[in-house]
């Protein structure tokens, strides 16, 4: 959620500020702002998208050598001009002028806000980012130039911020600040950038230097500084790695799909493929996949405690099925921003399994740390990005190669989450001897079918379209999966919810009886999910029951599922039986089913209201 971008260069920066917004808007936001150094500091922002903002640069002929653009996600304040980025502080009483644009939450902005009005600072917003521009503002009348007054403000900051600052009075150059929330600077053979994403900078540069938590960055056309203020020495410069993106600006654009979302669900054979890369050419499967040390920390592992939020979470629930059939081992699922407050039980040998698909959702990583406090010794980061906080905070790491996921409802994520914890499920049973090497021969071949039945399953699309007519007009639906793939219905639900703006809702079938039953009626489309498994029998005992309660039923079966269709009954059949893959090949109708609905009702399929892509606040 929001979006920050800076520049200094030996040109015109302010496409590259407009640019790198639009390469960012993925990660949701309300209102968006730049400030550029032209003759002093020249602000331009507005409510609504970032084209609104560029109707504004082109009125008013915004142009400079030095700036820093922000897109906002409403948190204090409503989506208003006045709280949009970037927030400007008088620090000279004689029109001198900071600006500073922030990403995340400062949680004790109402105490420095008292302080401050109290020496006669005036605020203009409801923001908690207007008393970090304050706050710098007061510090510079004591510190010898911004950078020190940067470094003396966030000492004083508690929560989660990326922040960059300009100063009126020093044109080409601007700091850069991180602590919880991601920031990364880029560097150019013409300038040096700043932004909360790679995506926003590929246009300029691949070479990416990422901070780590306490560091404060400045930097001019020419050069950059780095310094660590947790450390508490703001003179002492410290070297971070220059890394070589691997993204392509390619990888971030629409290409021949209409949306980011439609995009992704196709993309996912491929992405499952990249994510098995290293099995799919192996006759057997291998702890090194997970790191170094992984045999070593699972043959030490007697249970398994996941932490993750939303489509995350619902790839744990599914895991936790594989690893108690496949491996023998507790697994214990928990949403992270509900673990993080509440007085679990640690055990040791517990391997923690942290799960995000941008690795920097701040209740997972809160929740690891809370975790490790507890006393737990071991973790594992199943994740998409390489260089994210996740990954640096965790012994073992799974990468899923699914690529830049630019849609705000995780498509590819999910599925290549589901194929990484399969992989674990399977190498902590070979590891405990719970795995003959037959059995893990046809595991191997079916994962090498896996991307093949990915692509036959997104072959039913036109059926799914003719459902989507039907629900477009609807208020509410029922999901309904048993076993693993109650877990499946789970994101059905989630994703209808979020781009349909349909109020939707996964049970366990087995639950109908006990409450959900009396909501159904004609208007109230009930989705299925009918793998043909043990569980089939009782699946079709409740859908006997919706059916005689006039409900309508949209079930997802497997081609030898026998069930039939009939009036008030709709069937659409996918491949034959998928065994330990099947949670996996169920979840693509029900993408495109959400994405079909959405495109009916005409929504905004890639930014739904009110969402976010990367939730770095708490």
């Amino acid at each position: 959620m929001c979006g920050i971008i800076g520049a200094v260069a030996k040109d015109n920066i302010v496409p590259v500020l407009l640019e790198g917004l639009l390469r960012l808007e993925y990660r949701g936001y309300d209102s968006a702002g730049l400030v550029v150094a032209n003759y002093g500091l020249q602000r331009l922002r507005t409510i609504g998208r970032v084209t609104e903002l560029d109707k504004l640069i082109v009125k008013h002929k915004t142009n400079g050598l030095s700036g820093i653009a922000h897109t906002r996600w409403a948190t204090h304040g409503a989506p208003s001009e006045r709280n949009a980025h970037p927030h400007y502080s008088d620090y000279s009483g004689q029109d001198s002028k900071i600006a500073v644009v922030h990403n995340g939450i400062i949680e004790n902005h109402e105490v420095i806000r008292k302080r401050l009005q109290e020496l006669d600072f005036k605020f203009i917003s409801d923001t908690d980012t207007e008393v970090i521009a304050h706050l710098i503002a007061f510090n510079l009348r004591q510190a010898l130039n911004l950078f020190d007054a940067v470094c003396l403000s966030i000492a004083e900051l508690q929560g989660a911020y990326a922040v960059a600052v300009m100063d009126e009075t020093k044109p080409g150059y601007f700091v850069v600040a991180r602590n919880g929330a991601p920031l990364l600077l880029g560097l150019g053979t013409n300038g040096n950038y700043a932004a909360s994403d790679a995506s926003a900078l590929l246009q300029v540069t691949k070479n990416m230097v990422y901070l780590e938590e306490g560091d404060v960055a400045e930097l001019d056309c020419d050069s950059y500084r780095i310094v660590n203020c947790l450390q508490g020495k703001t003179t002492e410069t410290v070297q971070r790695t220059v890394h070589t993106s691997k993204l392509s600006s390619a990888a971030i654009d629409l290409g021949p799909y209409a949306h980011f979302m439609q995009k992704e669900i196709f993309e996912q054979p491929g992405a499952v493929a990249n994510t098995l890369e290293m099995v799919l050419n192996v006759q057997s499967i291998s702890p090194i996949l997970f790191g170094n040390n992984a045999e070593k920390i699972f043959l030490q592992t007697r249970n398994i405690l996941i932490l993750a939020c939303g489509t995350s979470y619902h790839a744990g629930l599914v895991a936790r099925y594989w690893l108690e059939t496949n491996a023998g081992v507790s697994c214990t699922v928990e949403i992270a921003s509900e673990y993080r407050y509440r007085d679990p039980i640690a055990d040791p040998e517990t391997l923690v399994v942290a799960i995000s698909q941008s690795g920097e959702t701040a209740d997972t990583l809160a929740a690891l740390e809370y975790a490790k406090s507890l006393g737990h010794r071991y973790s594992l980061a199943i994740c998409n990005v390489a260089e994210s906080a996740l990954i640096r905070q965790t012994d073992l790491r799974f990468l899923t190669r699914a690529g830049p996921e630019i849609g705000v409802a995780s498509t590819k994520a999910f599925t290549t989450q589901l194929a990484s914890l399969l992989l674990l499920s399977v190498t902590l049973a070979k590891i405990r001897h719970k795995l003959s090497s037959g059995h893990e021969d046809k595991i191997v071949a079916a994962l090498r079918h896996l991307p093949t039945a990915l692509q036959l399953a997104l072959q039913i699309e036109p059926q799914i379209k003719i459902w989507a007519k039907k629900f477009a007009s609807k208020h509410h639906a029922l999901f309904l999966g048993r076993g693993l793939h109650y877990p499946i219905a789970m994101e059905g639900a989630l994703k209808l919810k979020e781009i349909s703006y349909i109020h939707a809702e996964a049970y366990a079938a087995g639950e109908l009886k006990h409450g959900p039953l009396a909501l159904v009626d004609s208007d109230m489309p009930v989705v299925a999910i009918a793998p043909n498994d043990l569980l089939l029998s009782k699946l079709k005992s409740n859908l006997q029951e919706v059916h005689a309660r006039g409900g309508e039923l949209y079930v997802l079966a497997d081609a030898d599922s026998c069930i039939p269709q009939s009036d008030g009954v709709h069937i659409i059949r996918l491949v034959e039986y998928a065994g330990l893959l099947s949670p996996i090949i169920h979840t693509i109708p029900l993408q495109l089913l959400a994405y079909h609905v959405a495109l009916q009702k005409g929504t905004d399929v890639d930014k739904p209201r009110n969402l976010a892509k990367a939730v770095t606040v708490e």
